[in-house]
């Protein structure tokens, strides 16, 4: 982020840009908004304009910086506008045909509004080649706009450029500018520039000619497009990036020189020399201006209620409705027909505050479409701060009682707080859409839509495309992009300050140096527009008063031009629907026991003192369980042993660096189990903290703390927590000495007080939030108990959920989720078109693979096999599937498959087979298809079916062919199934790389932390990466892979030391020998440090230290073994030959020949096979040290 300058310096002549890019003209611009303003200052300047091509994506940022630093903001935008109507979209070559430019500033709060009408209409009705306006609604919105002629694209510039020594078109000229000065009167100027463009001197006279014949005000602009002349090689790479060019290209669009930077009023005047009113006019129009926007006002939408009742006499209706269900089991909150007084004293509380903030609105809106997705069906939670509303867990947003958790509503929401409260709400990820729809259904889709966001460039993103505009090769381009560290964030500047070999490469070579420099510069611009993840905005009149639209480019939904901190801060409500995957896995699950079982199951009911499921979490069995799955948290589960829903809750929230670091997750853990005594310096601390055992866990036990102890407010405890993490000193020692007094007069000794306060001081800034752990904490619950109590639903569902990710490169997720079925004793059932439905599926206590797991039989393919079996029946052979199933969702190379992942083996027949007809059953399914669908076959049917005479139809013969090698077979079925179905590629060396291992990798359990071993299998997972802060000049490149043996795998790491010597055999596929240590510092699951890498080719040669020739005299006579005699000869070198002799008498006879010693080559091991016969030779090993 930029520093927006405040300072001036002394006045400068009367000039204010009027005409200026940022980066968010996303072909061409390059000028950061904050670095803009910043050079306006030190211009002097006290106006600037921002005109983006075609959008208003950085108004609002850059209205906000404008204003900080003391500029006068005038917004407006490059419009493109048709040449007729916007809506005509036809016969047009280029954007240039399409469309002329024209210069639109807003002049007041009317004209901003219009700005955002226009900009809107152009991206929703006029786009062609570009979002266009036309002459009629500019005509319509054209109140409080200024409009400038425009550059050299313009509609008057392209007249006058033609010159205006013939009538014809001197009356064109005027006729264009008569028109704009029709409709905009005083507010129309004649636009001249001079960037040192030839285009432009010609432009510029005949258009001060014209103007000086109709009378028009001139004013002088300058096409900027990025902040100072230095930052035009940036400016040409990102137009490289945007049009798909090199820079060498050289009929690519580009612009013809480095003068199109943010020039000084000085500047200015010397480009325009007899001009200077043209110039100082500028000031003149931007003095005119005044756009005050009004932010911190908000616009809900309106809520109607039923009856005509108040909004929140509706919500305390809804809301003592819901609290009566939700505790109908639990007589000390609700007994009879009354609530309790805690109950009713918690809600009278939050409605009281929900009423003066004015948002009983906000919390009828939320619950409405939470409403709506439950009568769907669609599970839906509330995250964060709202969970310790009563309101929330009254309307059913969230799931678990603030009372019962002591989750506290001053966390969410205060009378003190200026912006809107932020309910997000969790649904499941792939019915989301099915509310946002439901949403504008109800309010109006003019009213909603999705927020949109920029992709911008970030490190490694800047250096590739850098990178492919410079035409510099790609593997360099990786390589070098793999020197930056692997942290969130990073920039470049901090990389080259991290990675030695990045600096290295930037000092010492000049390609390098240059293609950094450059990405430096396009670090952190605009590159494209998207849909934010989860935000969508309400209105309550069309979304156009207030924020301009536009649509993702090449899709039709209907996004904010803005992005999300703009919009909110434009006064609208923002709203988060986000898509968890967990929610899909948990509905799937159920509907998968009520189809199996018959049992509808109902996960808000499940007990929380269920043991079977507490043993599945103290045993860390939790692939797959919410927010419990990764390795460390597995570690953690085993050291602490939950027991208690309070457990589960403070997992999430300890297992974090500054609890793991500050040693609060060992004093739990310790605490917990008897091995340490609990410290509390006051009872009220004891209270407040047994639960976590006396550690300090959640913001909220701090905000109890300050507040009993203390006396502060809660609301100004949250304050208080916010300054001590945020280091605000100020509101930290203003708060301090609130506690200290506060305590005293609570009875505590000034000094134990203190004492407390410095605890709070040291934890607060760990402090998690204890309403947003506890909701996921119930749903890591809920996914631990179904796993635990139904497996095999579970485990489907869980399958099902990873489809959508595969990766068949590398081992996935759903890969390890089949591992885990398999040492569950589940079995997952092979494809096959006859018995797998489109995602898994459960029946005979199995598990049945999914069709659309196989890559490339996704979406429609697979629905539509599973589909037209269940309509007609299993498929009898390849013929008769591509038959029945549409071509159109199951195409040739979906077939090819499908025979690949073994799904069609039932039909009797080889894969190869299958293969070889794949041409003739499609050809023959078509076929088939087109009579259907003209009406022939309902026209033969019959008679075919006489003719057939109910006897089974004859199956089309296949060609006599051999199946596929076992090698190829399997390599096929890793490629469409990222596993191995029939066997394991390492079957066949599996016994030479049991003579040199000392273990497989499920045999490592007893191997102690350090301890040597060596392993043989196959590399997989590769992941190159490089070491922070390195010493300058040593190496930094390290990996990281898997090496997979029959028995499973173990994740191996290669430092940079030994990657040196072994980083060129970590090959995809490769088949190795690894010496290693065994490193369990990472907790349960083990790593193995790579010592040395021996290639399985190479095992032969490296541990061989001699060879034993067998020979028997009734075979092999004396020419035999003179010959052979001959050929060991050929082959010295240091390894041992030893030779057993079987004597016609029966005996053998055992030599060792001190004069022949050997290099045993392939080449000396196929001579000795040709002459003997195979079997006659045995080589020595030994085995790695």
């Amino acid at each position: 982020m930029n520093q927006i300058v405040t300072e001036t310096t002394a006045p400068a002549r009367p000039f204010t840009h009027l005409h200026c890019h940022s980066h968010y003209s996303l072909l061409d611009g390059a000028g950061d908004i904050g670095k803009l303003v910043n050079r306006c200052v030190d211009h002097g300047m006290n106006s600037l304009a921002l005109t983006d091509h075609g959008n208003l994506h950085g108004a609002l940022e850059f209205y906000r910086k404008s204003k900080a630093a003391g500029i006068n903001p005038i917004i407006g935008y490059e419009a493109y506008i048709a040449p007729g109507s916007r809506f005509d979209k036809g016969g047009a070559s280029s954007s240039k045909a399409a469309s002329y430019h024209l210069t639109l500033l807003a002049k007041n709060r009317t004209g901003f509004r219009n700005l955002i009408k226009l900009a809107s209409a152009a991206s929703l009705e006029g786009f062609y080649f570009k979002p266009r306006i036309d002459k009629e609604i500019l005509e319509k919105y054209n109140e409080g706009i200024v409009c400038l002629s425009g550059c050299v694209s313009s509609e008057f510039s392209r007249a006058v450029i033609k010159g205006i020594d013939t009538a014809a078109v001197e009356k064109e000229a005027k006729e264009i500018a008569g028109w704009f000065h029709n409709v905009f009167d005083d507010r129309y100027f004649i636009e001249i520039m001079n960037n040192d463009v030839e285009i432009q001197r010609a432009q510029l006279e005949n258009a001060v000619e014209v103007a000086k014949r109709m009378g028009l005000p001139l004013v002088a602009t300058s096409d900027t497009h990025y902040v100072d002349p230095e930052d035009a090689e940036a400016q040409d790479i990102m137009l490289c990036i945007n049009t798909g060019r090199y820079r060498t290209d050289t009929s690519r669009m580009k612009m013809e020189n480095d003068q199109f930077f943010l020039r000084s009023p000085e500047q200015m005047y010397e480009k325009f020399p007899g001009l200077e009113h043209a110039v100082a006019r500028s000031q003149e129009i931007a003095d005119t201006v005044d756009i005050d926007l009004e932010l911190g006002k908000y616009y809900f939408p309106a809520f109607e209620c039923p009856e005509q009742k108040e909004p929140i006499d509706y919500l305390r209706e809804l809301c003592i409705k819901g609290l009566r269900e939700r505790y109908v089991d639990e007589p000390e909150r609700f007994k009879g027909e009354d609530l309790s007084d805690e109950v009713m004293a918690r809600l009278d509380r939050e409605l009281d505050v929900i009423e003066k903030l004015g948002y009983p609105t906000y919390f009828l809106i939320v619950w409405d479409f939470v409403l709506h997705a439950r009568s769907k069906g669609i599970s839906a939670t509330a995250r964060g701060s709202g969970v310790g509303a009563i309101v929330c867990y009254a309307l059913y947003m969230s799931h678990v009682c603030p009372l019962r958790y002591d989750l506290l509503f001053e966390r969410f929401l205060d009378e003190s707080r200026t912006e809107p409260p932020d309910i997000d709400i969790d649904f499941e990820k792939e019915r989301r859409g099915e509310v946002i729809d439901y949403v504008k259904e109800r309010y109006g889709s003019e009213m909603v839509c999705q927020i949109g966001t920029f992709g911008t460039l970030a490190a490694r993103a800047a250096i590739k495309d850098t990178g492919r505009a410079l035409g510099v090769p790609l593997a360099r381009v990786n390589q070098i992009t793999e020197m930056v560290p692997d942290e969130l964030k990073i920039t470049l500047d901090k990389a080259l300050k991290k990675s030695a070999d990045l600096k290295m490469a930037y000092d010492g070579d000049p390609e390098i140096r240059e293609l950094l420099d450059l990405a430096m510069k396009i670090e952190g611009l605009a590159r494209n527009v998207g849909t934010h993840a989860a935000a969508v905005v309400i209105a309550d009149k069309p979304l156009t008063e207030y924020v301009p639209l536009g649509r993702v480019p090449g899709k039709q939904d209907v996004i904010t031009q803005w992005p999300m901190g703009d919009v909110e801060a434009s006064g609208l409500l923002k709203m988060d629907f986000l898509g968890l995957r967990n929610l899909t896995i948990l509905s799937r699950t159920v509907q998968l026991i009520e189809q199996t079982t018959g049992k509808a199951v109902d996960p808000l009911k499940f007990p929380l003192d269920d043991k079977k499921s507490y043993a599945l979490l103290q045993r860390g069995e939790t692939k797959g369980v919410f927010q419990l799955e990764s390795g460390g948290i597995r570690d953690l589960l085993l050291r602490m042993k939950p027991d208690h829903f309070t457990d589960i809750i403070a997992t999430a929230a300890l297992y974090r660096p500054g609890p793991l670091e500050g040693g609060m997750v060992d004093d739990y853990v310790n605490i917990k189990h008897g091995r340490q005594e609990p410290e509390y310096k006051h009872p009220v601390l004891k209270e407040i903290l047994e639960e976590t055992n006396s550690i300090m866990v959640y913001q909220e036990q701090v905000m109890r703390i300050l507040n009993r102890l203390g006396k502060i407010p809660l609301a100004n405890a949250y304050t208080c927590i916010k300054a001590i993490s945020k280091k605000k000193e100020s509101l930290i020692n203003e708060n301090h000495e609130a506690f200290i007094a506060g305590s005293v007069d609570n009875g505590l000794a000034e000094k134990d007080a203190n004492d407390i306060w410095n605890l709070i001081v040291k934890f607060a800034g760990y402090g998690f939030n204890k309403s947003h752990s506890t909701a996921y904490a119930l749903l890591a619950y809920q996914t631990a108990y179904l796993k635990a109590h139904y497996p095999i639903e579970f485990m489907a569902a869980l399958l099902s959920s990873d489809i959508s990710g595969r990766n068949f490169k590398r081992k996935d997720a759903l890969v390890e989720h089949m591992e885990d079925c398999d040492r569950m004793n589940i079995e997952v059932v092979p494809p096959s078109v006859n018995h797998s439905a489109a995602d898994f599926s459960v029946a005979d206590g199995n598990i049945y693979f999914a069709l659309s797991a196989i890559k490339g039989c996704g979406g429609s393919t697979a629905v539509s096999i599973e589909a037209e079996r269940k309509k007609n029946g299993p498929y009898k052979d390849i013929f008769d599937f591509c038959e029945r199933v549409d071509p159109a969702a199951c195409n040739k190379s979906a077939i090819e498959t499908l025979i690949k992942a073994g799904a069609m083996d039932e039909f009797e027949a080889h894969r190869s087979q299958l293969t070889a007809v794949i041409e003739r059953a499609v050809q023959a399914g078509a076929a088939v298809q087109a009579d259907k669908k003209s009406g022939q076959a309902s026209l033969f049917g019959a008679f075919e079916d006489d003719e057939a005479g109910g006897e089974e139809a004859v199956a089309a013969p296949l060609p006599e062919m051999d199946e596929w090698p076992e090698r190829e077979k399997l390599i096929a079925e890793k490629e469409v199934l990222g596993y191995y179905l029939a066997s394991h590629p390492l079957a066949e060396y599996e016994k030479k790389l049991a003579t040199f291992r000392t273990h497989t990798t499920d045999k490592l359990g007893d191997v102690k932390d350090r301890g040597e071993v060596v392993l043989g299998g196959m590399i997989s997972s590769i992941k190159f990466a490089h070491t922070k802060n390195a010493k300058v000049g040593a190496p930094s490149k390290y990996a990281n892979f898997d090496l997979e043996d029959m028995q499973g795998a173990i994740r191996c790491i290669v430092w940079p030391k030994g990657f040196v010597d072994v980083g060129d055999r970590i090959q995809p596929d490769a088949i190795v020998l690894a010496r290693g240590k065994v490193d369990r510092r990472g907790g349960d699951e083990a790593n193995l440090i790579i010592d040395e890498l021996t290639p399985l080719d190479d095992l032969d040669t490296r541990y061989t230290h001699g060879m034993r020739l067998r020979l028997d005299e009734a075979e092999h006579d004396s020419e035999t073994i003179s010959r052979l005699r001959e050929i060991v000869r050929g082959y010295p070198g240091s390894q041992e030959l030893l030779f057993s002799m079987r004597l016609l008498e029966g005996e053998t006879v055992h030599l060792k020949s001190d004069k022949y010693r050997v290099e045993i080559t392939m080449e000396l091991r196929d001579r000795i096979d040709d002459l003997l016969g195979s079997g006659h030779y045995k080589l020595l090993m030994s085995k790695p040290r």
